[in-house]
């Protein structure tokens, strides 16, 4: 199974304002320039982020964004649902366009759905706080000046 790099965009941006200060904002291009990621792809994935909530963004001089709810509030397998597009691991989990000759008798079609539903059941035991216990170390990585 495999993330879109929106998906993986959305993960980088909440653990990046989620290690920083409560309130303390983030720019869009500081967290492009960390990650050498496009800045025009991170714009759309923080927009959609503030859109559902998760950030808030600040317009104007000294603007930025940050987090908008605690990071123990954010179920990544809520995020990854909400910012995949589709879960079609394979042509038979989609209802059109479907050509597949053994769609009707095939028992892989089943594994794979069972397979799809435990991925997601374990991204739903972890909040972005989880994954933000070793702030100090992530700090000493993300905000360190030299890029």
């Amino acid at each position: 199974m495999r993330l879109t790099l929106y998906t993986d965009y959305s993960l980088r941006v909440l653990m990046y304002v989620g290690s920083k200060e409560v309130g303390e904002l983030s720019t869009i291009q500081e967290i492009s320039d960390r990650y050498q990621i496009s800045r025009n792809h991170l714009t759309k994935v923080v927009h959609e982020l503030g859109k559902m909530g998760l950030v808030e963004t600040v317009r104007g001089r000294g603007g930025g964004i940050r987090l908008n709810v605690k990071p123990e509030d954010i179920n990544v397998g809520d995020l990854v649902r909400k910012t995949e597009d589709d879960f079609y691991l394979v042509e038979c989990f989609r209802e059109d366009g479907n050509h597949c000759i053994l769609s009707s008798v095939c028992r892989l079609k089943g594994a794979l759905h069972e397979a799809l539903i435990a991925y997601l059941a374990v991204l739903d035991k972890y909040t972005i706080a989880d994954f933000l216990v070793n702030q100090d170390e992530l700090a000493a990585i993300l905000f360190s000046k030299p890029l």
